[in-house]
């Protein structure tokens, strides 16, 4: 019988990737829960991937073109024009020509979605304020960390 090869800690390497796996696999249930819930709290016509552009030009700066946004966050050029264009109809966005380059536009924040972006967040306060009596805050904090080297590894990998 084959011995089990085991890491510095301890774990079996099997067992390592099984916990690896059940932390996406949590991680991948609190996004659809929190989606959901997020979505019941937007405007009609208004999903979590709208808000999530608007997250992603407050985060990282707008000034951005449809195909970085579309690329940002793996989807088609199609799928963001048409976010962008609802962004744009509600005066979340405006979209303007790309001074270097004619052939392509790019996205700017307005004032407008600045403060859709604020209360849509402020709309989360109640489930926050709840989650925060119930739930140790410190310990989320914690791994707050451990979370932004994941996400900045999968986005170095993208193509893996």
């Amino acid at each position: 019988m084959a011995a089990r090869c085991k890491d510095p800690k301890g774990l079996a390497l099997k067992e390592k990737q099984k916990r690896v796996f059940q932390f996406f696999n949590e991680v991948g249930i609190i996004q659809q829960l929190v989606g959901n819930m997020f979505n019941r709290r937007l405007p009609e016509g208004l999903h979590v991937s709208h808000f999530s552009v608007l997250n992603h030009m407050i985060r990282l700066g707008d000034g951005r073109t449809p195909l970085a946004l579309a690329d940002a966050f793996q989807v088609t050029k199609g799928t963001m024009t048409h976010t962008v264009s609802t962004l744009e109809k509600r005066g979340f966005v405006e979209v303007r020509p790309n001074a270097a380059d004619g052939r392509s536009k790019l996205v700017f924040l307005t004032d407008a979605g600045r403060t859709f972006h604020a209360s849509a967040i402020e709309s989360l306060t109640p489930m926050l304020d709840i989650l925060g009596r119930e739930i140790d805050v410190d310990k989320l904090i914690e791994v707050l960390p451990v979370l932004k080297e994941v996400r900045q590894f999968l986005d170095d990998r993208r193509d893996m």
